[in-house]
């Protein structure tokens, strides 16, 4: 094993590390992953190095899905206006528009698009505002493992959107 990119994951070669902590190349995980949708993922950040890491996990995660990454809320805007994205990873603090302005006027046309407010600002208004508009809430230093769990909500909540 070896680090990956210096913020403390590991990965083993040519193996993946499954949920159980097992590692094996066709773990239960990597399977029900591989029987998923491809789904547009939108990472929208100020911060050039948040978003590599964002998108290196995300990479790690669910490696068959599609990045969309902008720098503010008009481009995340018009990247969801145009119909190129399925589920928004959102920085809280951004110039301009803040992230949770950002969640509200995307409600305003996609109630049901799975969300989740990427922030270090770790406060009980911050999340109880990302729930109240329908949002989930990662914390930073973002983890694998809590955007997997992110990732396998919103993967089952667009199924049943779609069936």
């Amino acid at each position: 094993m070896e680090p990956d990119g210096g913020y403390g994951h590991l990965r083993c070669h040519d193996k993946k590390l499954d949920l159980n902590g097992q590692f094996g190349a066709r773990s239960g995980w990597k399977q029900a992953q591989e029987s998923d949708m491809q789904h547009r993922v939108l990472i929208v950040d100020d911060s050039k190095l948040a978003r590599m890491v964002m998108a290196s996990a995300m990479r790690r995660i669910r490696p068959e899905w599609t990045l969309v990454e902008v720098v503010n809320a008009e481009e995340a805007l018009a990247a969801i206006s145009s119909g190129a994205v399925d589920i928004a990873l959102i920085d809280f603090n951004m110039p301009g528009i803040d992230g949770l302005d950002l969640v509200a006027n995307i409600r305003k046309t996609h109630p049901s698009m799975p969300i989740a407010i990427v922030s270090a600002n770790v406060q009980n208004e911050i999340i109880g505002r990302a729930r109240e508009l329908n949002a989930g809430f990662i914390p930073k230093p973002l983890t694998d493992e809590s955007l997997a769990a992110f990732l396998s909500g919103a993967t089952l909540r667009l199924k049943k959107a779609t069936s």
